[in-house]
């Protein structure tokens, strides 16, 4: 199981996240493309990162929320929502390709991610801008019980998708994220590392209710926004390898 991160999200002043640190132990980073978060110098620090340790490069778009930090739904059509995920995907190609680095997949952001998941139509309008890239991208969505959905309707455009699980997160019976607002959603520390042995090992998490939930995921996403978030990612990359 690889293991993704959510990088390159400071912009000007802000400082956001904990870059350098992360990178190491990472294999997959999905990098912000300036709509809610990132602009070009750090765009390109964030490339140089992870042309040092070797990580996959993902573009990591999303609405056009900045002061939101993406994290608010916005009623696109499908064409706003094409068009905007060609803007920036091709913005990281392009200043990846300056730095010899190779794009490799689409993992969209916050609120465009969580509407992706939910909405038919959304999805179908991502799926479609991936598809009508002018290259073959792979796609990251949640890994849930639609899987095969999931596969039937990008295989209908010949996109492959990656299927990720959350190392942080408590799942809901339904095999969606608990939501924020109710008690649990966000696993301590301890609980985190058994989430993640218990996927590699059983291929399964237990949600909010106890039952045991089968999912099949080809990578694992980790945050580290705070020393502590870094830590934690040294021991998932850990459990991970089986050392």
């Amino acid at each position: 199981m690889l293991i993704n991160c959510d990088l390159g999200e400071s912009y000007g002043s802000w400082t956001m996240g904990l870059d350098a640190q992360v990178m190491p132990h990472i294999d997959q980073a999905n990098i912000a493309c300036g709509f809610h978060a990132g602009d070009p110098l750090v765009m390109r620090a964030t490339l140089a990162l992870a042309a040092e340790h070797g990580v996959s490069i993902g573009a990591h778009p999303a609405y056009p929320d900045l002061p939101g930090f993406g994290r608010r739904s916005m009623a696109l059509s499908a064409g706003e929502i094409i068009a905007s995920i060609h803007y920036q995907v091709a913005a990281l190609e392009g200043m990846a390709l300056v730095a010899g680095l190779q794009l490799s997949y689409v993992k969209p952001h916050g609120a465009l991610y969580n509407d992706m998941m939910a909405d038919a139509a959304v999805r179908a309008a991502i799926l479609e801008a991936v598809a009508s890239y002018h290259r073959p991208l792979a796609l990251m969505l949640q890994a849930t019980p639609a899987r095969e959905q999931h596969l039937a309707e990008a295989g209908a455009m010949a996109v492959e998708l990656l299927f990720e699980a959350f190392a942080d997160r408590c799942y809901d019976d339904d095999g969606s994220l608990l939501s924020r607002r109710k008690a649990g959603a966000v696993h301590s520390r301890e609980r985190m590392l058994e989430q993640v042995q218990q996927l590699r090992a059983d291929g399964c998490v237990t949600t909010v209710s106890g039952r045991k939930l089968p999912l099949q995921a080809d990578s694992l996403c980790v945050h580290g926004d705070n020393p502590e978030g870094v830590q934690a990612i040294r021991d998932i990359r850990a459990l991970v390898d089986g050392s």
